[in-house]
This record gives C-alpha cells, sequence and structure tokens, in this order.
C-alpha cells in the first residue's frame, strides 16, 4: 500500500508515500518520499532513484494487539506476513501429504510422524530476515534513503516523520491473534479456531490442518468472497475432507479465557438461531485487513475516499482527487491486493512521473491463486461476473473433471480436481476466465496468463500441443461444454 505525493516529480503511494519537502531555502529535500516499504512503495522507490530522482523511504508498523510481531523489516505484508511466510508454511502442509503419498509409493516411514512448529518457524522466520535485509541492502546501493519512522502528509509537499512511539466482540482482543501474530509464534497454535473465509483464512486452515492440528473455519456468509463460487465449493469442499473443519452460516458472539488457559468461544447458528460453544487453543481472526488512510493526514488535504471502505478513490493513473498525489497497492479503491499488481504499477508510476513513460497499469486479466491443499489458480473473470457482464446465454463454459497422475498410486481422492474455460459463446471464442484446481496450479496459471494479454481464443487453446503427462495438459485439452449436459470426467491418459 502506497501513498504518493509529487512536486518536480515527487509522490505519494498508498502503504507505500512518496512526499517531496521543502526546506527553508524554498528546495525540496526529496524528490520523492515514499511512506511505507511495501512491495509497491519500494519498487516503485527503486525505479525512481535509477531516473536520477533524490528518494527517501519512510516505513514503520506498530506491533500487533498480541505483540507477537514488535517490528517488520523492510518487504511489507507479503514479505512478512504475507505470500512469504505463507507459501512457506503451505509448503510444510504438503510434505505431510507427500509423506503419506510415499507410502504407497514403496517408502518405508516408520511411524510415528510428528511435526515440529519451532523447527519450522525458526526456518521460515530466517527467510523472511534475509528477505528483510536484501531490501535494505538493495535501497542503499540504490541510494535511496531508509527512514524507520511513521510517515503522514502535512501538504502535498511536506511529510511528517514519527519515531517509535467497527463492532468488537467482547474477547475478540484479548484472546486472539491475527494472521500476522500466526506468522511469527514461537510455539504452535494448537487447536485453532480460524474466524472468515477469505483466501488468507483457508490458507491458514489448511496449512494449520495438515500439519496435523484440529482446525475448524466459521464462515458467515460464503467462502472466498468475489472468486468463482463453483471453485471456492470445490476448494473447502476438498478442505473438509483433508480435514478441515467449517461452521457454516455463524458468526462468534464471545470468547472467553476459562481458568484452564483454553479459550471458549460462543457463536450463532444464523439459520437455526441456536447458541453453541467450544474450547480452542487459538483463535485466529481473518476476517480482512483495513486500510492505514486515517493516519495519512489524507482528510486535510481533502484526499477523496471511498467512505465504506475506507481506501483512496484512483484514476487510471493512481492520481487522486487532488492534484500531485498519487497512491498505490492494496490501498487504492477496487484494485487487487496482490503483490505483483502493486510492484508493476509502481515502476509504471515511477516511470511516468519521471517522464520515461506514458504507459498505464493494466488492472484486467490479473492472475492469481490461492494456496490452500488443493491450489485454486484463476485469471479473467468468474463464470457469475461473465454471465453478468455477457448475459448467461452468450457465453460458453469448456470444463473438466481430471485426475493428476500423482494422485493414482498413492490413491487419492480427485473429486475436485477441475478445469473450467469460461468463452464468449459466438465468434472466435474469446477466453473471458480460465480457472484451475489441483496440485501447482500457481505454476499452471503464470503461463496460461500471458495468453490473456495476446486475446487467446478456445481456438487457440485447443491448437497447443500439451505437454504429457502433466496437469496442464489436461487445459488445452477441454472440449466438453456446460451446455451440452454431457459427462465431463477425462477417461484415458
Amino acid at each position: 500500500m502506497a501513498a504518493l505525493c509529487r512536486g518536480r516529480h515527487r509522490w505519494k503511494k498508498t502503504n507505500c508515500l512518496y512526499v517531496p519537502t521543502r526546506n527553508l531555502t524554498g528546495k525540496y529535500d526529496y524528490d520523492l518520499v515514499v511512506i511505507g516499504g511495501g512491495s509497491g512503495g519500494l519498487a516503485c522507490s527503486k525505479e525512481a532513484a535509477q531516473f536520477g530522482q533524490k528518494v527517501a523511504v519512510l516505513d514503520y508498523v506498530d506491533p500487533t494487539v498480541k505483540g507477537k510481531i514488535k517490528i517488520w523489516g523492510l518487504g511489507g505484508t507479503c514479505v512478512n506476513v504475507g505470500c512469504i511466510p505463507k507459501k512457506l508454511i503451505h509448503q510444510a502442509a504438503l510434505f505431510g501429504t507427500a509423506l503419506k503419498d510415499a507410502k504407497k509409493y514403496g517408502w518405508q516411514i516408520s511411524e510415528p510422524v510428528c511435526h515440529d512448529w519451532a523447527t519450522m518457524m525458526e526456518g521460515v522466520q530466517n527467510h523472511v530476515r534475509s528477505l528483510n535485509w536484501g531490501h535494505r541492502v538493495q535501497l542503499q546501493d540504490k541510494k535511496v534513503k531508509y527512514l524507520n519512522f511513521k510517515g503522514s502528509l502535512v501538504d502535498e509537499h511536506t511529510v511528517k516523520g514519527l519515531t517509535k512511539a467497527g463492532k468488537e466482540i467482547p474477547g475478540a482482543v484479548e484472546h486472539g491473534i491475527t494472521s500476522d501474530d500466526m506468522f511469527w509464534l514461537k510455539k504452535s497454535p494448537g487447536k485453532t479456531l480460524v474466524v472468515g473465509a477469505s483466501y488468507v483464512a483457508l490458507e491458514c486452515a489448511g496449512f494449520l490442518t495438515g500439519i496435523g492440528l484440529d482446525t475448524t473455519v466459521m464462515v458467515r456468509s460464503i467462502a472466498l468472497r468475489g472468486f468463482d463460487q463453483q471453485m471456492a465449493g470445490l476448494v473447502t469442499d476438498y478442505m473438509e475432507t483433508y480435514g478441515t473443519k467449517f461452521a457454516w452460516k455463524c458468526v462468534p458472539k464471545r470468547v472467553d479465557k476459562l481458568s484452564s488457559g483454553a479459550l471458549q468461544v460462543t457463536w450463532t447458528d444464523t439459520q437455526t438461531g441456536g447458541e453453541h460453544q467450544d474450547t480452542y487453543d487459538s483463535v485466529l481472526w481473518a476476517v480482512g485487513r483495513a486500510p492505514e488512510t486515517k493516519a495519512l493526514g489524507l482528510d486535510k488535504l481533502g484526499v477523496k475516499l471511498n467512505q465504506e471502505t475506507g481506501k483512496i478513490v484512483l484514476a487510471t493513473d493512481e492520481s487522486t482527487s487532488v492534484p500531485n498525489i498519487y497512491a498505490l497497492g492494496d490501498i487504492g479503491e477496487g484494485r487487487p491486493e496482490l503483490t505483483p499488481t502493486a510492484i508493476k504499477a509502481g515502476k509504471l508510476l515511477a516511470r511516468r512521473l519521471a517522464g520515461q513513460s506514458a504507459e498505464l497499469m493494466n488492472y484486467d486479466n490479473v492472475p492469481t491463486t490461492v494456496f490452500t491443499p488443493l491450489e485454486y489458480g484463476c485469471v479473467g473473470l468468474s463464470e457469475e461476473e461473465a454471465e453478468k457482464r455477457h448475459g448467461k446465454d452468450n457465453i460458453e463454459v469448456y470444463h473438466a473433471f481430471y485426475k493428476p497422475l500423482e494422485f493414482t498410486v498413492a490413491e487419492r481422492d480427485a473429486s475436485q480436481c477441475y478445469i473450467k474455460v469460461v468463452c464468449k459463446r459466438f465468434g472466435d471464442q474469446t477466453i473471458l476466465g480460465l480457472h484451475f484446481t489441483g496440485p501447482n496450479a500457481g505454476e499452471v496459471m503464470q503461463g496460461f496468463a500471458m495468453g490473456f494479454q495476446c486475446g487467446a481464443t478456445y481456438s487457440h487453446l485447443s491448437q497447443t500441443v500439451g505437454i504429457h503427462p502433466t496437469c496442464a495438459e489436461e487445459v488445452v485439452k477441454v472440449n466438453i461444454t456446460k451446455h451440452s449436459g454431457l459427462d465431463a470426467t477425462v477417461t484415458g491418459c
């Protein structure tokens, strides 16, 4: 998230703020000041420095409520409490499944096999710290000034830096943790209740289950809001067979700490109105992140915000309602909350402000992957959104249920391994959306995502020769449509 303020190429970036400051002689101390050392802010600052701009980065994060994280290093959410630690712990969970599969493949493994949380977290945290240090070195090499200050805007050309200095559920703050805390726990969280059904919630619940912990997900409404809901259902169905429990249509009411140290959670089933209780070792709140816009001083400058979300309203060039102030990353209204988009947008903004390019960030057809036990990768429109934009009768959905070769000897259930290609029904059948659940979904989707930038059609897809034997080849082989009503299960190899 970065907020940028420009004055002779001064910027402001959400979660990352670039604002030029002026000294008593009337000159600016910096061409660009970045508030927030996350992915977008760092990318923007380094790119600007390459064009000869004098740049400073202000980055400071308050400790979490539970105090598990006292100081973040450079890199923002992705490096410290997001993509990086999440993917590494997801990998640890996949090893647990691989150990079970290995027996079917002839490996003799002594029982019992157990997981050591402390060993895993030491490795994960050491890697995160190495990335923190790497970012500092990169800033130094590019002559970008790093300041461990909390920044805010005084006016459109001045930044102030300070040194370290909704409805609430009873017991939530005192006894709960967030995903920020989860990635820095020294001890296993034990039996865990995950409140929320976002991709972060499901990813956390998935890897906790995978390393052998009793895990329940409490879902107020639907899982993976904003994603294709058929695919979301496959993800949660697989998780249930994997061992994750779900409390559907339930809302937490209170959390009490018992004398034993256990956390007693009381919740309401919204369908029956009944009240229920259970005890857990940890309660993980994964109900979304709020943008840090209040502390930036945007109200004083008149920067327009979405009053419901608190995010900054932006034009296509990342500009705000106030001339000279720009924002990018998670803090921008309607922007994908994804590291690669923030990095790309940050670099492009730096180039435009330096007069090196006029290229705008293309936020359409951004690929992403949910790293649940059965991974889900997608690019483009969901089936629901395609119907909304083009009409149900004007789209064609090619689909297939397939079985990864790796699952066969291991005798693993592949009921939720599925591919869906959403196309325009007539004409050249332009592909509108591509969805895939299965092993290595991110690796599969990254390659196909490029086709969307080239206007890929179903004909292009069907003319592509697959690599055998892979899961990805099943994408280019899809030929059964939903309209046909035929069985979409792949048979043979």
